[in-house]
């Protein structure tokens, strides 16, 4: 197969000599194009240098100098959502997690984005990875939405026209936010109920506490229900997921270092997380952090203890009676597979077997399950139209299968689920796993229809 012809210069810079991609990994390729059914940037723009094999192409010829870092060759690395489904699928074994991961310092650090982008990324990075931030942000959004302003402005396609469209995809995705958004009331220490099996610690995540508290107050119930002692270090940050996945690597391994110091893990059986994106990230710190002298052993030592809460509660058991959801009623639910969970922490099965622990519940599987539901983090606002084709498809999807109510377990794929659901008029509920134990552990009925919604 020839290579894709790209539409750059004959001879440009080669990688920096901090980490580059890995020219051994991009050989293990063979070009067979396994990847391309799986890979949702090529399903949905369907060029060859949208794909994980074009990608390794143009990896290749800029290691080489054949070609250069331009805005030509930028953009198809931009358009990557970095699902990694496409590790997952291929038959030799092409580490393209690796490769993205090394890619995307290499362009940050060595292309010159427009003023534009890096306007954008600059707000994000400087606001979203920082709780007390991001809080100032949406404070004023508060009252815009109990005013009914958000309602008069989704409706009016007018605003569609007027906003710029990274701005309204940002605004899209708002979920509906509360006085509990902007406090963290969690002790530092919470008892475990009964007899102590474990002590364990929770990340908050700096995204998570503020557009879902309630799953982390569902989680802190269900972990104690369970026979563990919770510990919430206090002051703890972002993770450094965010920055991570878009190639702020100095960002991020300050980021890192910071929330190793906040963790005591000499004092935990485990370091839990409940969502995806984040604990992938987590049980990276050892890489992240590997030229780190001071940090580069505590790094590893942390990852080892990095469990998804799922994962965790699978292994070790459940302890607390579950009752059903709504009585002798079978509810019927379809869970969604989020790609960092599933390609990145290679976790499947242990979310569907802990849903069926509870009585009367029916899992129904989804057309396409392994697809991204287009979220990816930010890329939902930094590539919204391709984000958005993918969450059309993903809803479409999910709710043929007439489930009752979808189960996700991270809060990227939960706003981008909601949103859509939103736009396509329909009305199922998408919940958290731990929100469905904690509802079944306490004996109350799932809120379904228009009650979910009011409290989704």
């Amino acid at each position: 197969m020839a290579a894709p012809e790209l539409n750059t210069a004959p001879q440009g810079q080669p990688f920096d000599f901090e980490h580059p991609p890995d020219v051994k990994l991009m050989d293990t390729c063979v070009h067979c194009g396994f990847c391309l059914s799986t890979c949702p940037s090529y399903r949905v723009i369907g060029k060859e240098t949208d794909s994980p094999r074009g990608r390794i192409y143009m990896m290749h010829d800029i290691s080489t100098g054949k070609t250069a870092l331009t805005k030509a060759t930028v953009q198809h690395f931009d358009s990557c959502l970095g699902c990694l489904a496409c590790v997952t699928t291929c038959p030799s074994g092409v580490e393209y997690d690796k490769l993205i991961s090394a890619m995307r310092p290499q362009i940050e650090r060595n292309y010159p984005r427009s003023l534009p982008e890096r306007a954008l990324r600059q707000l994000i990075f400087s606001i979203f990875p920082y709780p007390q931030r991001l809080r100032l942000l949406l404070r004023p959004l508060l009252a815009y939405q109990r005013l009914g302003l958000e309602d008069w402005v989704r409706r009016n396609p007018l605003f569609k026209k007027i906003l710029p469209k990274h701005i309204a995809a940002m605004e899209s995705v708002l979920p509906p936010l509360s006085e509990a958004s902007f406090q963290d009331n969690l002790p530092a220490v919470i008892p475990a109920q009964g007899t102590q099996r474990y002590r364990v610690g929770m990340l908050l995540g700096c995204v998570q506490r503020i557009f879902l508290p309630e799953v982390n107050d569902a989680t802190v119930r269900v972990l104690t229900a369970n026979g563990c002692e919770v510990v919430v270090p206090p002051d703890q940050g972002c993770c450094a997921a965010l920055p991570h996945h878009q190639g702020q690597e100095e960002q991020a391994k300050t980021m890192a270092r910071q929330l190793i110091d906040r963790f005591d893990i000499q004092n935990l059986d485990a370091v839990l997380v409940n969502a995806s994106g984040c604990g992938h990230t987590l049980k990276e710190y050892g890489v992240l952090l590997q030229d780190d002298l001071e940090y580069g052993d505590r790094a590893l030592a942390f990852a080892a203890k990095v469990r998804d809460v799922q994962e965790f509660l699978d292994d070790v058991g459940l302890t607390a009676q579950l009752s059903p959801l709504q009585g002798s009623t079978p509810l019927s639910l379809v869970y969604q597979d989020a790609c960092h969970m599933l390609h990145g922490q290679k976790i499947q099965q242990q979310p569907r077997r802990l849903l069926k622990k509870i009585p009367n519940v029916k899992l129904r599987e989804p057309v396409d399950a392994a697809l991204c539901c287009g979220s990816a983090g930010i890329y939902n606002i930094l590539q919204p139209e391709v984000g958005d084709e993918l969450g059309i498809q993903k809803v479409q999807n999910l709710t043929n299968t007439k489930a009752q109510a979808i189960v996700s377990a991270n809060v990227g794929c939960t706003v981008q689920l909601r949103k859509h659901l939103r736009l396509q008029e329909k009305t199922t509920p998408v919940f958290h796993p731990m929100q469905l134990l904690d509802y079944s552990i306490r004996g109350e009925s799932l809120p379904l229809g228009s009650n979910a919604i009011a409290k989704n």
